[in-house]
Order: C-alpha cells, then structure tokens, then sequence
C-alpha cells in the first residue's frame, strides 16, 4: 500500500532550468552618410509635393483642388503628403511663400550704390525672365491677390511691405541725387510689376494676339528692348 505525506506537510517543489533572458542589443545610432541620405529624400519629396501643388493650386485654385490631385500628380500616398504639410491650407501657403521669394528676388538689383539705369534694366530683364519661366506661380499670386488675399494679407503686410519700402527708399534716393527724375516711388515699382507679369499672368491672350510667347527668343528680346525704352525714358534725368 502506497504512503501518502501528512497533508501539512508541503509537495516537494519542482525545479525548472530557466533560460537566461539574451542581452539587449545595443541601438546603432545611423551614420552621417545614411541622415545625409535620408534628409535629401525627405526634401526632394517635399519639393515634388510643393512642384505638384503648384501645378494644381494654379490650375485650379485653393477651393477647386484637393490633396488627393497633389498627391496624384508628386507620386506620393495622401498619408505622406500630410507628413510633410498638415493641410491644404498649409500646402498652399507654403507654395504662395515660396513662390513670393521667387518673384521678389529681383529687387535685389535695387541698391542705392548701383545706376539706376542699369539697376532697372537688369530688373526687368529678370521679371522677364520669371514671366517666362514661372508663369504658374505668377498666375497662382494673381488669382490669391484677386480673391483679397484672404490666406496670405499678413504675408503682404509684413515681408512684401518692408521690402518695398527698402526699395522706395533706394528710389527716393536716386531722385534726391539727380540720378532719376522725379516719380512716385510706389507707382513706379507697381508700373514694373504690371508691364513684366502681365506677359506671365496673360500668356494666353499675348498668344493669342501676336502668335508667340516668351520663349521665343526674338519675342522675348523684342520684349525687353520696347519696355526698357518705354519705361527707363521714362524716368531718365531731364534737362533743367
């Protein structure tokens, strides 16, 4: 007859090998080449979300486009456009900012220590040039202006309005020093703007009349020619 144990006294407890847990492996922190790498990706995938919202914000304005045309047209998922700008409204502010860099950065040729014969010259040949080459962002800043500007008034308050009055204040001194003939500073720097972007803003209707557009070369060159004498006569020192 088998002996069973006191029913106080405890079962022998059982013994198990336990594995000991594996060392955690330590993180490899990436290389400098590898965030080099990366980073190119991330701004190259960027600026061909912003190259494609262009597209589509200048075609068919803020209301008439939507995130999944943008998405469409740079090659990108919607889930990973939204990873590099949150909303619609911020996409089309950042292509509206960037593209008002691009068409500000003529005034660079505006400095109080250069001819302003030449320093005009050089301008309008530059807006020429951006007409030519970036009708659609000169479309897309026409459309947001002629809607009020309701996205980016404080844009045009703050970084448009002081360059401007940095280049009035380079006028103003051409004019003091004999050097210009007396204009409206403000008048002059918008007659620039209108006679330059409307070959970009009215590419269609400038076709459409003479059969050709800036990218001809002879065009272009007749272009720049008729509004360099229709507007530096214009504001050339007169004999007293």
């Amino acid at each position: 007859m088998k002996e069973h144990p006191p029913a106080n006294e405890p079962r022998a407890k059982r013994t198990r090998n336990v594995k000991p847990k594996p060392a955690a492996k330590a993180t490899r922190e990436p290389s400098a080449a590898a965030l080099k790498r990366r980073l190119q990706l991330m701004e190259s995938k960027r600026t061909a979300i912003l190259g494609a919202a262009l597209d589509v914000f200048s075609r068919y304005g803020l209301h008439g486009s939507s995130l999944d045309q943008v998405a469409t047209r740079a090659d990108v998922s919607k889930t990973n456009l939204l990873y590099y700008f949150s909303s619609k409204d911020d996409l089309y502010l950042s292509v509206l900012r960037q593209l008002l860099e691009v068409w500000l950065s003529p005034l660079q040729y505006f400095t109080a220590d250069k001819n302003p014969v030449e320093a005009i010259g050089a301008y309008i040949k530059a807006k020429l040039e951006l007409s030519r080459d970036h009708a659609a962002e000169s479309r897309l800043f026409c459309m947001e202006i002629m809607q009020g500007a309701p996205l980016m008034l404080s844009e045009l308050q703050q970084p448009l309005r002081e360059t401007v009055d940095t280049k009035v204040a380079v006028i103003e001194h051409w004019i003091a020093t004999g050097q210009l003939a007396p204009v409206n500073p403000h008048h002059f720097i918008f007659s620039l703007w209108a006679t330059t972007q409307h070959y970009a803003d009215f590419r269609t209707q400038v076709e459409a009349v003479t059969g050709k557009t800036l990218h001809d070369p002879q065009f272009f060159e007749e272009v720049l020619v008729g509004l360099r004498s229709l507007i530096l006569d214009g504001v050339r020192p007169r004999p007293a």
